[in-house]
């Protein structure tokens, strides 16, 4: 399983190349604080029941606050046969400290 570290995700997202989907496990009151713009919301409490809509051929990027919940979803897409899962070495919280700095924090 593949990981990005929060300044390789900007230079992804950034190279203008089509770019992944960013998906959020963490949950709504979390991700109402603070968020990677673009980024879509499907907390891991729920995961399973949603995953059937998830996009099989594009690159997904998963996102938690520090990294694990995020890892946890990653295995799981895997187990079903994803192929294009990144997890986000950190979560939003590395990415505040690294790429937007001027981002809420909890």
């Amino acid at each position: 399983m593949r990981a990005y570290s929060p300044l390789e995700l900007k230079a992804r997202l950034e190279s203008g190349a089509p770019g992944p989907l960013l998906v959020d496990v963490r949950e709504p009151w979390e991700y109402e604080i603070c968020r990677i713009d673009g980024s879509v919301n499907f907390p891991l409490g729920g995961f399973a029941a949603r995953v059937e809509g998830l996009p099989r051929d594009r690159e997904l990027v998963l996102i938690c606050h520090h990294g694990m919940r995020s890892l946890q979803a990653c295995g799981f897409l895997v187990r079903l046969g994803f192929t294009e899962i990144v997890n986000l070495d950190g979560g939003v919280d590395a990415w505040a400290d690294f790429v937007e700095r001027d981002m809420a924090r909890y």
